[in-house]
């Protein structure tokens, strides 16, 4: 997801939101990217499916298929697939105020904007029914769905890029098994001069 314009306190949120949603056993997609799992300590088990806490089903399905939208599956697992949704209904039901109210709002609108031009719910329409009401409320037209579209696409950055699946895309080097830390590049150079840490 290019052009985000994340600066390092959002960065930081973001791992902090994330870390500690990782300790969460109901999660049956999402996972933080950067929780290792040893190969003595057995992973607890997954469970088989989510079970929303905040969300209503109806509302936990549409926001499911928004992560989908935003951020779709191609050679790699999009937000869908990583199980996004269950991150951001997580975030929810633990006391994010930023998502509850509003994120149940942006789903009528999203509802109502189906209802009117096609007469059916947003979940109930085709992707590229769906994908042109998405792309109206990102348009800045409707000022209640574009603050909806800036919600939703937040938090599934968010959600995706500190998951197994969303690091992985971006080759997250933490991600990597090291079975000792890789050389420098320069060692035995005379030329080169090892530069002090910088200062905090």
């Amino acid at each position: 997801m290019a052009n985000q314009g994340l600066d390092r306190r959002t960065v930081l949120e973001m791992l902090a939101k994330a870390a500690a949603a990782s300790q969460f056993p109901g999660f049956a997609r999402w996972a933080f990217g950067q929780q290792h799992e040893h190969a003595a300590q057995a992973a607890p088990p997954r469970a088989a499916n989510y079970q929303p806490s905040y969300f209503s089903p109806s509302e936990y399905h549409t926001i499911d298929i928004l992560t989908g939208l935003i951020i779709p599956a191609d050679e790699t697992p999009g937000a869908r697939e990583a199980g996004v949704s269950e991150f951001v209904d997580f975030l929810a039901a633990h006391g994010e105020k930023e998502i509850q109210q509003p994120m149940r709002d942006g789903v009528k609108w999203l509802d109502a904007a189906a209802k009117k031009d096609y007469g059916a719910s947003f979940a109930s329409l085709s992707p590229a029914q769906q994908t042109e009401i998405l792309k109206r409320a990102a348009s800045r037209d409707d000022k209640e769905g574009y603050a909806f579209f800036r919600l939703i696409r937040r938090y599934t950055v968010m959600g995706y890029y500190t998951s197994r699946a969303g690091l992985a895309e971006l080759d997250y080097p933490g991600l990597r098994f090291y079975t000792g830390s890789p050389a420098c590049p320069h060692t035995g150079d005379p030329e080169h001069r090892h530069l002090p840490p910088p200062r905090v």
